[in-house]
């Protein structure tokens, strides 16, 4: 009879920062007992598990890469393992798995097939900035990535600051790190001068930036985000 296995979600640093100090020992522990692994990137997951253990004998795993580019239809075959009785572990590319990320897909399918899906703990990017941001952290929604055209995007940021007003609710999105500074500069045309807007980038970086004020306030000067990884919290009282 095969013995009953475990998908572990395993989460990984937010940017270049020790994972000593945004990860407990009991991950690492955890990562120490696990053989198969599926990963959105294999080189980056791979040198990932050495900074968690460079004692790791990395050549001995064996790595399933689910990303963007996978087959639907192919999903059951990442849970192989897990049904001949292996614990697997999920690895997103940065932070929680299953958060804004494609192994969602294989944690539904997890659940479906009775497999006992176990989150460990990490750095959440969506989480820590509100902790941060001052905003409503009872009410709030992850909406993601907003359209790229100009005019869809600021009608979709009205839209969310509209629903912020209306639902008293914290609306918190990203964007891919090179177009920031674009994203901002129709935040700030899109939206009444008296909304609160936080930017938080690099967080649990050395470099980390976070801050609230009014999009009136950000209008006398905006910080240099190009190419960092950051994170977006609006709120219309």
């Amino acid at each position: 009879m095969k013995k009953t296995a475990n998908l572990y979600l395993i989460p990984t640093t937010l940017g270049d920062t020790e994972p000593g100090h945004v990860v407990p020992a009991t991950l690492v522990e955890t990562v120490r007992s696990l053989r198969y692994f599926i990963v959105e990137n294999v080189r980056t997951a791979r040198r990932y598990l050495k900074k968690l253990d460079r004692d790791i004998d990395i050549d001995a795993l064996e790595f399933m890469e689910l990303n963007k580019h996978t087959d639907r239809k192919q999903l059951e075959r990442f849970l192989h393992p897990v049904l001949n009785g292996n614990d697997t572990g999920i690895i997103s590319e940065a932070g929680c798995p299953g958060v804004a990320d494609p192994g969602a897909d294989v944690v539904k399918l997890a659940h479906e097939k009775d497999i006992r899906v176990i989150p460990m703990v990490g750095p959440s990017s969506i989480l820590l900035s509100l902790m941060a941001s001052g905003m409503n952290g009872q009410n709030f929604a992850f909406v993601g990535y907003l359209p790229i055209p100009k005019g869809e995007r600021q009608r979709a940021i009205k839209d969310l600051e509209r629903r912020s007003a209306t639902e008293h609710q914290t609306q918190i999105f990203i964007e891919a790190p090179y177009r920031n500074m674009k994203l901002l500069e129709d935040i700030l045309q899109a939206c009444h001068d008296q909304t609160r807007l936080c930017i938080a980038a690099d967080i649990t970086l050395e470099s980390e930036y976070i801050k609230t004020q009014s999009v009136a306030q950000w209008k006398k000067g905006l910080p240099e985000l190009h190419k960092r990884p950051a994170i977006f919290l609006l709120h219309k009282d």
